[in-house]
């Protein structure tokens, strides 16, 4: 073996379509061309576990259900018959409830059509958004103020010659409706559709079993043998602890061409990265060509073009490549940095953060990366980096970094939220004590150290109110509504008049100071709805009674075009070795070729809308594919009874108080 080793050099051909036939692996002889000179040269192409394997689970399920929408001011209607109408009424005429009929007829009541998508890798319990509509034939107008009675949510098919067939029931969902916020000009020119649909946030609950990611093996590769080599392969770089402190892997084989893969904790909201680290998992190779792989990959990760590939290869690796990752961290340029420091936070590192938040604030390509992998370390660095991020001036960086630190840690005394009983959340931000320099590049000359006042609402996920700024005030004369409250203040005053009036209640009036979060929680008291804070917010800024910016849903995305900096920057950046040269927004000029970062749908799960994104004309149909309503295998293992079994075993205690009353 010694003479072997040192008469020539071994080439190592692994490539997916060669390595199975020990014919393709050979010695060379020393009479070989490639024979041994100054340096030991091997060259190594390796197998990964993404070239014999196909990842399933990420599937969105569509459910439906009917449910009974209350609390109408009068723009509801008796449903037409219908098979929706015979459902709720066997529905109703289940729970005991008198009169169905009745009730149907209300103009407080409408019979609704309610569609949810239940989310990939959703525990049991966990909650997503739910959208409701009138049916086409309705007689009701307008679902603004309703609130939908429990329901239940399963799969349909459409069936030929059998009509449309229920599978199991798989999520159950209830709560007040959100309408699109509008101005008051505008909702009356509205179109009648948009006052007919609206949303739920967080109003499905998922009842079936946890959902899990699966591998699936090409026929080609399938085996016993092949599939536990893959389980064992994941299961030395991902695995955690049970209760009892034993190890257990994140990948099970079950057949001989299923393996089943768990979600690593620190992957949980971007699971994107955790399927592109597992594909990069090396299916078999050596300590010595693992080595060879990782000189070959420290070069590369030096490379703007590759380093992507890269610094997730390195990252599969695991821990042992932590050294390589954190020299590219010294590169002049901010993509080399970012790529590195993104691998770093996911091995548990948090030696970039520094470089993350440089890339969150300097280019919005990187930005939801970057905040996504910030909330994935748990270490006072992040923290601060956050905050501090939560004073520039883009709405989607100070949003963006909110959500990150709220992921990170919910109890963070600077962003800690107050329960608005239990239908949102309150987060005031002191963010006018900040005192950082405004770096931001997309601040103006002459803008403030901070981003100024904002308040920021939610249309989606997480129905909460933040108020970048503690102090903010409602500038007066002011006359707004909340629901049934209705907020006054005359011009000149210091306070404001927050009253409710109702037939048959007793008058509700209080007067408060101008303090948005004060007059938030006073008419919350009072019983407005998160959907009726939102309108309030929002007719209050189109009259001019909110000086700061108002946003919804500002997001960042995926997907962007990033534009490398020209060869002559680049250049100087390498020769002076300045970071600060390379991290400017390069002008996006149309002589130079950009490169797009990440995928529009591969967005980290907590910037992800939780519902499918609306592809353009240009994009491939695969994933839209996913998001159908089909039967899934969920419904397969379970007996047919389970879900009757279910329904019968939940309370009916939110129906019995509404009629009862």
């Amino acid at each position: 073996m010694l003479t072997t080793g040192f008469s020539g050099c071994q080439k190592l051909n692994l490539n997916p379509g060669n390595w199975l036939s020990p014919a393709k692996l050979r010695s060379q002889s020393p009479d070989d061309e490639t024979s041994v000179s100054d340096e030991f040269e091997t060259k190594v192409e390796t197998p990964f576990i993404g070239d014999y394997t196909q990842i399933t689970g990420r599937n969105l399920i569509a459910l439906q259900g009917v449910g009974l929408v209350t609390g109408l001011k009068g723009t509801g209607g008796n449903p037409p018959p219908s098979v929706h109408r015979e459902a709720l009424l066997r529905e109703m005429r289940r729970r005991n409830v008198k009169n169905p009929n009745q009730i149907l007829r209300s103009p407080s009541t409408a019979l609704v059509i309610v569609k949810a998508y239940l989310p990939p890798l959703i525990r049991k319990g966990e909650t997503f958004d739910v959208e409701v509509y009138l049916p086409g034939s309705s007689d009701a107008t307008s679902l603004e103020g309703g609130w939908l009675m429990e329901s239940y949510l399963a799969e349909q098919a459409m069936i030929q010659g059998r009509g449309l067939l229920k599978g199991h029931i798989l999520a159950k969902a209830h709560g007040a409706i959100l309408i699109p916020p509008m101005s008051d000009s505008n909702r009356k020119k509205a179109v009648a559709g948009i006052m007919r649909r609206g949303r739920i946030l967080s109003g499905g609950v998922s009842v079936t079993e946890d959902r899990n990611l699966a591998l699936y093996l090409r026929n080609d590769f399938k085996s016993i043998r092949n599939a536990q080599r893959i389980a064992d392969r994941i299961g030395g770089r991902f695995h955690h602890f049970d209760k009892y402190g034993i190890e257990e892997p994140l990948a099970e084989a079950k057949t001989d061409k299923k393996v089943v893969l768990k979600l690593k904790p620190r992957y949980k909201h971007n699971d994107s990265r955790y399927l592109q680290v597992v594909r990069y998992i090396a299916f078999r190779e050596t300590d010595v060509a693992q080595r060879v792989r990782m000189q070959k990959l420290t070069e590369e990760i030096m490379m703007p073009g590759r380093a992507e590939k890269a610094s997730i290869q390195l990252e599969a690796i695991g821990k042992k490549s932590i050294p390589i990752l954190k020299s590219a961290l010294k590169s002049p340029l901010l993509e080399i940095r970012f790529h590195a420091a993104m691998a770093l936070a996911y091995l548990d590192d948090g030696s970039g953060l520094k470089d993350l938040a440089e890339a969150a604030r300097e280019e919005p390509a990187f930005r939801v990366y970057a905040l996504a992998a910030m909330s994935a370390i748990d270490e006072p660095e992040a923290h601060l980096y956050l905050r501090e991020l939560m004073s520039m001036t883009s709405a989607e960086t100070r949003y963006g970094a909110f959500r990150a630190l709220w992921t990170l840690d919910k109890n963070d005394p600077f962003i800690r939220g107050e329960n608005m009983r239990d239908e949102f959340l309150l987060h005031v931000l002191q963010t006018e004590l900040e005192t950082v320099a405004n770096t931001d590049p997309d601040a103006k000359e002459g803008s403030p150290k901070n981003g100024g006042p904002m308040i920021h609402i939610t249309h989606r996920k997480h129905p909460e109110v933040v108020l970048f700024g503690s102090e903010q005030e409602f500038r007066v004369p002011i006359a707004i509504r909340a629901g049934d409250v209705l907020i006054t203040g005359a011009a000149g005053s210091h306070e404001v008049t927050v009253s409710k009036y109702e037939v048959g209640e007793q008058d509700q009036r209080k007067k408060t100071s101008r303090n948005i979060a004060v007059v938030i929680r006073t008419a919350v008291e009072m019983g407005a709805s998160y959907p009726d804070i939102a309108q309030m917010i929002l007719q209050a800024h189109h009259q001019g009674n909110i000086e700061g910016q108002v946003k919804i849903d500002a997001l960042p995305e995926g997907g962007r075009m990033y534009y490398r900096p020209d060869a002559d920057t680049s250049l100087l950046a390498l020769k002076s070795g300045s970071k600060k040269s390379s991290s400017k927004k390069s002008s996006k000029s149309k002589s130079r070729k950009g490169s797009r970062v990440g995928n529009p749908n591969m967005v980290p799960n907590i910037f992800h809308s939780g519902a499918p994104r609306e592809k353009s004309s240009k994009e491939s149909d695969d994933e839209d594919d996913k998001g159908q309503a089909t039967l899934s295998d969920s419904r397969k293992s379970k007996s047919e009874d389970e879900g009757e079994k279910f329904v019968k075993q939940t309370t009916f205690k939110n129906w019995f108080r509404y009629f009862k009353k």
